[in-house]
């Protein structure tokens, strides 16, 4: 009786669905417009989907373009940046003239971003959110948002910066010290003073000593005892350089 129950309960809610669906698209555009606004001044960002989606499929010259941007905007606000990207790119597609494309450029940048991993992993989104924000800044030179751009820009970039670390750091616990060389490289070489850095220069001193390279051992724990002197890592390679060069 229950599930029986359960059934009726969600065929009915699907029934209601599709009933407020045939409802909105009898409804004249202007109306759907007019409610959809109210909607979205209200921050119903559900219910003015629902009247957005409707006009855009409609395909109405005088209201899609607005219809399109608001219905991002309602996916935006709440934070789902995969719908909202879509929607904004849409936008752009269909309507390259309309007179308000600059948010929409701009949400771009910030649903990839939003969208982007944490530094661990795959930035595919990261460097999407690079590349659209550069777009904006070409296309809105003189926007309010440019230093916002930048900046989104500069957070960009340093995720890619840590991942250039954990590149190297995953290669060394491969036992690939070569290639795990060549990303610890590449964020020694940006001079910086800061958690990543030192780890970096940790593991490259460790590589050294592991391959028994005294050469490049002693240049590498120097340096990192020259930059980090209270670290545990200096003093732990210092302790392990010195057992090396005793050797013979």
């Amino acid at each position: 009786m229950v599930k029986y129950l359960s059934i009726l309960l969600v065929a009915a809610t699907i029934l209601a669905g599709c009933s407020n669906a045939d409802k909105i698209a009898r409804m004249p555009v202007e109306e759907k417009m007019r409610i959809g606004n109210e909607e979205y001044a209200d921050e119903d960002w559900d219910d003015a989907i629902d009247y957005f989606k409707s006009v855009v499929f409609e395909r109405n010259a005088a209201f899609t373009p607005e219809a399109q941007l608001k219905l991002a905007n309602c996916y935006f606000f709440q934070k789902e940046y995969t719908d909202a990207r879509f929607e904004y790119e849409e936008l752009i597609r269909l309507f390259p003239d309309y007179r308000n494309l600059e948010d929409a450029f701009f949400n771009i940048g910030i649903c990839y971003y939003e969208e982007s991993l944490p530094p661990q992993y795959t930035q595919e989104e990261t460097d999407s959110a690079i590349e659209a924000f550069e777009i904006f800044l070409e296309k809105y030179p003189f926007s309010e948002r440019r230093q916002e751009a930048i900046d989104y820009i500069e957070k960009c970039g340093e995720k890619l910066w840590i991942k250039t670390y954990y590149n190297g750091y995953i290669y060394f616990m491969m036992y690939d010290y070569s290639a795990a060389l060549m990303y610890l490289d590449e964020v020694t070489d940006a001079a910086r003073f800061d958690k990543y850095d030192r780890k970096a220069w940790y593991y490259k001193a460790r590589i050294y000593l592991k391959r028994e390279d005294k050469l490049n051992a002693k240049i590498t724990v120097d340096k990192l005892v020259k930059r980090y002197p209270d670290s545990s890592e200096a003093r732990r390679m210092k302790e392990k350089l010195d057992i090396l060069l005793a050797k013979d």
